[in-house]
């Protein structure tokens, strides 16, 4: 009889197609791929592995407190698994888009993440713009920092360094938002690369190719990790009638609808658009959720 091997446990710190990097309980680092051609491990899994040379092999993973991802019609992304919350970073330079915003945050919502999001580049005129696009969120309940991280590095460090301080943050966002500079800003060591805002093509260069995990200090208690920007932000995994249970404006008013399997787009009797005649929901809000509804029911007919 064969004795069973017992498998050592790492995380994946670092992913890029096929090639992950991972860290043991005692800190060291080797690169690893998984058995087989399929991949699924992403940054934050803890993996079950066995050394083959130089290098490991991922055996499987083990079970995920979380997984946020997203997905459309062609393909799916996971961002990583396994943390404590999602950090949104967004600007007025250029300005943001409340869309993709809003589809982060449903994507945390139905992965049971908590979410903040972070208005930086607060010392440029658009900022005022920008705060004004976030008031639906701030009354909803979602806590928006402010910083300039490149023009006040010192206030900024400050301010978000005890907030971030433990567990593990995802940082998402467009390209140019800010997420290596606030790297680089809190990790002394990251070295990541910062994108340059393209003046010609209105917004950021791609220049975080890989998601990769950074350790806040030597005690290992708290974590950013940095990951690529995007351009759109697909949610087919989500359940159509679940879409508005995913947004807290919207479930505040579903109840008080006359028909339970009211649509909130046209039905009389409707809890959520008395509220958004009112003015208790943003028309915004609202126009983001008919528009990710559409993109649900057309997909699925």
């Amino acid at each position: 009889m064969v004795a069973k091997v017992e498998l050592d446990i790492a995380r994946v710190v670092a992913a890029h197609g096929r090639h992950f990097l991972i860290e043991t309980p005692e800190g060291a680092r080797l690169i690893a791929h998984p058995r087989g051609k399929r991949s699924d491990a992403v940054v934050g899994d803890l993996v079950r592995w066995r050394a083959s040379g130089d290098e490991g092999v991922i055996e499987h993973i083990a079970p995920r407190r979380n997984l946020l991802m997203r997905r459309d019609e062609w393909r799916s992304k996971s961002f990583a698994a396994n943390i404590d919350r999602l950090l949104v970073l967004v600007a007025g330079e250029p300005m943001f888009s409340e869309s993709q915003l809003a589809r982060a945050l449903i994507a945390a919502e139905s992965a049971d993440i908590a979410a903040l999001v972070l208005l930086n580049k607060t010392d440029l005129p658009s900022a005022d713009a920008a705060r004004e696009r976030l008031q639906p969120y701030r009354r909803m309940g979602v806590e928006v920092l402010e910083a300039a991280l490149k023009a006040a590095p010192e206030d900024a460090r400050e301010h978000l360094a005890p907030r971030l301080a433990e567990g593990a943050t995802l940082l998402l966002g467009p390209s140019g938002s800010g997420k290596s500079t606030l790297v680089n800003l809190l990790v002394a060591d990251a070295q990541a690369q910062v994108g340059e805002i393209s003046a010609a093509l209105g917004s950021g260069r791609h220049t975080t190719t890989t998601t990769r995990w950074y350790w806040l200090g030597h005690e290992r208690r708290g974590a950013l990790i940095d990951s690529p920007g995007f351009q759109e932000f697909g949610l087919q995994h989500i359940d159509a009638q679940q879409l508005p249970l995913l947004m807290p404006d919207l479930r505040e008013h579903a109840g008080a609808c006359r028909f339970y399997n009211c649509t909130h787009r046209h039905e009389p009797g409707c809890g959520v658009l008395d509220a958004v005649a009112r003015g208790d929901v943003a028309r915004s809000r609202h126009r983001i959720y008919v528009e990710i509804l559409d993109e649900l029911t057309r997909t699925r007919r």
